[in-house]
């Protein structure tokens, strides 16, 4: 007889990759993540991007105003790595705890990257400092080569790039983001320890028939793009296999209604609040909410080696129905919400 799980505390989860914007959208998104997350890593790719230590410091400090009075949440921050990085900058940056990581955007991949590498040659001094200082390196892992179909994107990476710098670098600690599809997930079990992997829940959830099956639903379209049934099958058994090397990372992305729903919409999916939610179903659908706790809380500070967190949360299966938008203050006005207007079958206690 199987005994149904109706309620499960786990240590507090942490996001480890997150866009809260700037601004007014800052200020409105916010306190989806610092509630039921104990920290983030956010992303730098704001306009202007976080490219310096004092860049980033005005940042963490916008941020930090931004929280709910009262929160505890700590904001782990990136720099947004350009063909012009200063190692010295960088190497400051993380010594004096202002960086966590530094992230690559290939020019031109996704929201806010024209200012992304153009040519790898011009960053490996970066990655030899980074690898000296035992800095992690965040990926938007995919290859922007116009000849490479979309959804070959990551697969392309992996075996153009990154299986080279994880030789060139053998101390490099790498990060694959928001893992998409089945190459990916292969790739970062074969590779670890020394590459992890976050994976979103609507990787999870969705495949391309839900994007473009029954009518264009923009506010599905994401970098790296959903795939396809066999891709999401296998990112729910990475996901829920147990593996140190695969975490969370919601890749929450929120943008003003008129730049998603438009003619030449963004890429980018506001999911953070129903994002713990998400993953718990995803769990339990997969038989594996034993392991929601290591994928949601461990993995991640293992692999940045950071404590986990010792405050907890609990989730219980108690149903909800998620807000359609956020309201958003100023010209931004509202942010569509994923899953907005569903009934959610998980709910976080209090």
């Amino acid at each position: 007889m199987t005994v149904m799980t109706t309620r499960i505390t786990i240590r507090k989860p942490d996001d480890w990759h997150l866009h809260v914007r700037d601004g007014e959208m800052l200020k409105a998104v916010l306190p989806f993540t610092a509630k039921n997350f104990g920290r983030a890593i956010l992303m730098p790719n704001l306009i202007p991007p976080v490219r310096t230590t004092a860049d980033c410091i005005a940042y963490r400090q916008r941020v930090m105003a931004a929280l709910p009075q009262g929160s505890n949440f700590k904001p782990l921050m990136t720099c947004y790595l350009t063909d012009d990085t200063d190692p010295d900058d960088v190497e400051r940056g993380f010594r004096d705890g202002v960086f966590t990581g530094v992230k690559l955007y290939p020019a031109n991949a996704t929201t806010n990257s024209a200012a992304g590498v153009t040519d790898y040659n011009k960053v490996m001094r970066v990655l030899e400092r980074m690898e000296k200082i035992d800095m992690p390196f965040l990926m938007h892992g995919e290859d922007t080569d116009p000849e490479v179909d979309i959804f070959d994107r990551e697969k392309a990476f992996i075996d153009r790039y990154l299986s080279k710098w994880i030789r060139q670098f053998p101390k490099l600690r790498f990060i694959l983001e928001h893992l998409s599809s089945k190459d990916g997930a292969d790739y970062v079990k074969s590779a670890a320890p020394q590459v992890g992997g976050t994976i979103t829940a609507y990787h999870m959830m969705l495949t391309r028939n839900d994007w473009f099956g029954h009518g264009l639903k923009p506010y599905m379209y994401v970098m790296p793009v959903i795939k396809t049934a066999r891709d999401r099958t296998a990112l729910r058994k990475a996901a829920t296999s147990g593996e140190a090397c695969y975490f969370l990372g919601t890749d929450s992305a929120p943008h003003p209604y008129a730049r998603k729903v438009s003619t030449n919409g963004v890429p980018g999916m506001f999911n953070a609040p129903v994002a713990i939610e998400t993953y718990a179903q995803v769990f339990e659908e997969e038989g594996a909410l034993d392991r929601l706790e290591a994928f949601a809380s461990l993995n991640g500070p293992k692999h940045y080696r950071l404590p986990p967190n010792d405050e907890t949360i609990t989730l219980e299966k108690t149903s909800w129905t998620a807000p359609e938008e956020v309201k958003v203050a100023g010209p931004d006005e509202r942010a569509l919400v994923y899953r907005g207007g569903e009934t959610i079958a998980w709910k976080v206690a209090g």
